[in-house]
């Protein structure tokens, strides 16, 4: 499964955009998660301030 974006903890704040390898994550209020390109390599679930991406 690719990652996931808790849209009620994500603040916006980028930081996941900035550090995914893949360029996965497109930011607009908050991050939202491409699916097709989402490796699940967890980069953005270390780097998210607010704990708001998961991998299930």
């Amino acid at each position: 499964m690719p990652a996931v974006v808790d849209e009620d903890k994500c603040d916006g704040c980028g930081e996941c955009v900035d550090e995914c390898p893949v360029g996965a994550i497109e930011l607009n209020d908050v991050a939202h998660v491409d699916a097709d390109i989402c490796t699940e390599c967890g980069t953005c679930v270390e780097i998210c301030p607010n704990e708001a991406i998961t991998i299930e």
